[in-house]
């Protein structure tokens, strides 16, 4: 696209990279925070940088920037789901991260699951259900999660437990993601700590445990200082992180991922390896100050810039 010189297929620096970020998601907020991260570090390191805000005029904007390759910094839909990813394919822009076909598959949870678990990789059972169901009995026994099928972030989760403040059956009016979404992803509640490891090109990082400081790991927990603390590497038995990071690798090159994917788990201490389970894989994981992707190549010795540039590399 740009003027840039080819060697081989791979495009010398300095590189011109649009950064696109902001979209209409509910992850909006934090898109735009990864994507000004990723434009500053990119100036720094000689870059040529467009910034792009999504809208519904993208292909133009794209088009007038002309630029080597785009660096694919929103969140959620329609980002994270194939939609911008098949726009890009049929403009023929090279992109960082998934490709379409992934994007399709690790947004929807379900999808994912028939993906991964024919394979091997352990994730919780569950089913979809209509959201007016909950209203008449619960899906599954008490304590579980019920969960939009394709939104990131943990937005839309509720756990309902025993004791639930929900009601039982859940109530109509109680404010909860049956308010929000006409399908839910119900699956059963694995107690425990949460623990998510990135993969950067082929090889995964390391194992970070998130401890929320109330609640639970939810999009305001995610993305408000303090209110998580994260323990990176992890405070866990090897064999356990071993298996975090064979798990989060081989999920990655199941489902077709490229430049760095986030694999989330759910890990019940009691069962040892047998209480480890993939809860979801993120293909655009965050690039905000607080994100764990960034944190974890740090903890190695690979810093913000060196990382970004990696990622746009694999995708040049």
């Amino acid at each position: 696209m740009g003027n840039t010189a080819h060697r081989g297929g791979q495009v010398r620096g300095p590189w011109h990279v649009a950064v696109l970020m902001g979209g209409w998601s509910a992850e909006r907020p934090v898109s735009l925070m990864s994507g000004e991260g990723v434009a500053k570090a990119l100036e720094g390191r000689g870059h040529k940088v467009t910034r792009i805000d999504m809208d519904r005029d993208i292909p133009m904007k794209i088009a007038e920037a002309r630029p080597d390759i785009v660096f694919n910094a929103l969140h959620g839909v329609p980002g994270e789901d194939g939609t911008v990813q098949g726009l890009m394919d049929l403009m023929g822009v090279k992109y960082t991260h998934s490709g379409l076909a992934t994007s399709v598959i690790a947004i929807d949870k379900q999808l994912t699951k028939q993906a991964l678990v024919p394979h091997g990789i352990p994730m919780p059972g569950g089913q979809v259900v209509e959201s007016a169901a909950l209203f008449e009995r619960d899906p599954l026994p008490r304590p579980y999660v019920v969960k939009p099928v394709n939104e990131g972030s943990s937005v839309g989760v509720a756990i309902v437990t025993e004791q639930g403040n929900y009601g039982s059956p859940i109530g109509r009016d109680v404010e909860g993601p049956w308010q929000h979404f006409t399908e839910l992803l119900a699956e059963p509640y694995i107690r425990g700590r949460e623990l998510t490891t990135a993969v950067l090109g082929e090889e995964a990082l390391l194992v970070t445990e998130l401890r929320p400081k109330s609640g639970f790991y939810d999009f305001d927990s995610k993305y408000t200082d303090g209110l998580t603390e994260h323990i990176c590497p992890a405070d866990i038995p090897d064999d356990i992180a071993e298996q975090c990071k064979a798990i989060a690798l081989r999920a990655h090159q199941l489902l077709g991922c490229k430049g760095t994917s986030r694999s989330d788990f759910r890990w019940d201490d009691t069962q040892g390896v047998e209480g480890l389970f993939l809860l979801e894989v993120n293909t655009q994981p965050g690039m905000t100050p607080l994100s764990l992707v960034p944190e974890q190549a740090a903890k190695l010795g690979i810093d913000y810039a060196e990382l970004v540039e990696r990622i746009v590399e694999e995708a040049l």
